[in-house]
């Protein structure tokens, strides 16, 4: 192996995952995990930080950078990357989040070493063409317009910005117009710079490989990015929930949109567990409280669910509703009804149960494709720095009582840390925060 690896890490072979990872020479962590029973390979390049990490000047660089590295490098065309791909069959993708961003893709075992070539290819040597950032600007703009058109994702995007007002965690992942249309090569460049650096990124992959020879690939792409950025980007801090009351009247809609929230424990709580399966009991699923009640006994919705928004050191937990403005006001008293139960009654020992089930297939499902393993492999190291078995999973879902998930909804469900937003023809209607009361 090269010279320019430095000591392996955690050689660990967990008791259902063969999970491995080795640091590169300049700070690169690559993380595998072996997966002999699938032809497939997913490898991904993975930024440790997102839109919540930038500046409010340059708000939406992280998604612009995302867009902008598949419109050429220093020795492809975009026409190429595209051609290259589909030549060997492979799924090249890229998303960014809050805090972070990711470049991957997917290909038969047998076609990695030229997968990976196209893979470090965008994300070490782009160009961002002026021209083509000219022109990335008129699609991104066209993206804000389409979003803002989404009443779902308009209502959920007003709720997050009030809530988290003034802070880059409530600002939207693709910016605004203002910061969109200023952005320029040399912005492009400066942001990259900063970072694109080896111990801000992680390198992960899953499927038929070996772990060795894997790695001498990525070294011998990743090498050459340079160590001397090697400062990971300060983190800001954790931003001061703002509850909130917000009516936005929009006429041409036929539905008002709902969302309620309130804050949640962080993505690495210990609580974790107990809130997401307090979550799929109040509305993660056909079975659930929200969905029985509100759609199937009362006809109100024909969309209902509650969702985990969980970050580095925050997150939120939101009710999502469309229904008649006549009916809205209705569907808000029973959503506050059912968390004043989860507050006042214990939940049954059956209903834990099939929530657990639900919870536990669906973790254990979401984990059989070689995409979901190497997501997973990235979001554990960056959030927890280790990795998790299925079976100690499973452990953790089981241990939760009856009793943790009454005492964690009389923690979270309190009317004055609330935050509901009505998007639709509200007319006359108003809200009190004493409405909010559960």
């Amino acid at each position: 192996m090269s010279q320019t690896l430095v000591d392996e890490v955690g050689m660990m072979k967990n008791a259902s995952r063969n999970i491995r990872k080795t640091v590169l020479s300049n700070g690169l962590l690559v993380l595998t995990e072996s997966m002999p029973h699938v032809r497939s390979v997913s490898m991904g390049a993975w930024v440790g930080s997102g839109s919540r990490d930038e500046t409010p000047e340059v708000n939406g660089i992280s998604h612009f950078v995302e867009h902008m590295v598949f419109k050429g490098t220093t020795s492809r065309s975009a026409q190429q990357i595209a051609r290259e791909v589909d030549t060997i069959g492979g799924n090249l993708d890229a998303f960014t989040g809050k805090e972070t961003v990711c470049f991957n893709i997917k290909v038969l075992d047998e076609n990695v070493p030229p997968a990976l070539d196209v893979l470090s290819d965008l994300v070490l040597h782009p160009t961002f063409a002026p021209e083509d950032v000219e022109r990335e600007k008129g699609v991104i703009l066209e993206e804000i317009k389409m979003d803002e058109d989404n009443p779902d994702y308009l209502v959920h995007e007003t709720w997050t910005q009030n809530f988290w007002k003034g802070d880059a965690l409530g600002r939207p992942i693709l910016g605004t117009k203002k910061t969109v249309s200023s952005f320029d090569q040399q912005t492009l460049f400066n942001f990259y710079a900063g970072q694109f650096t080896p111990r801000n990124m992680v390198f992960s992959a899953a499927g038929n490989l070996e772990h060795d020879d894997f790695v001498a690939q990525v070294e011998k792409e990743f090498g050459s990015l340079a160590a001397s950025g090697n400062n990971v980007p300060e983190k800001i801090a954790a931003p001061r929930a703002t509850p909130h009351i917000t009516l936005k009247r929009k006429k041409s809609l036929e539905q008002v949109q709902l969302c309620l929230g309130m804050p949640a424990p962080p993505v690495n709580d210990a609580r974790r567990y107990i809130v997401y399966l307090m979550n799929t009991m109040l509305g993660g699923g056909m079975s659930s409280r929200l969905f029985q009640t509100i759609r199937e006994d009362r006809g109100l919705a024909y969309s209902i669910y509650s969702e985990m928004n969980p970050f580095r050191d925050t997150g939120s937990l939101c009710v999502y509703a469309g229904t008649s403005a006549d009916k809205t006001q209705e569907v808000l008293q029973l959503t506050l009804q059912e968390l004043r139960r989860l507050k006042e009654e214990t939940v049954s020992e059956v209903e834990l149960k099939r929530a657990k089930d639900q919870l536990k297939s669906n973790m254990v499902i979401g984990l059989e494709s070689s995409g979901s393993r190497m997501a997973n492999l990235a979001r554990q190291q960056m959030y927890f720095g280790r990795f998790f078995g299925v079976d100690e999973i499973m452990q953790e879902i089981e241990a939760v009582s009856t009793a943790d998930v009454q005492e964690l909804a009389q923690e979270l469900f309190k009317p004055e840390t609330m935050a509901l937003t009505l998007l639709g023809n509200l007319g006359t209607m108003k809200i009190e925060r004493e409405d909010l009361a559960c």
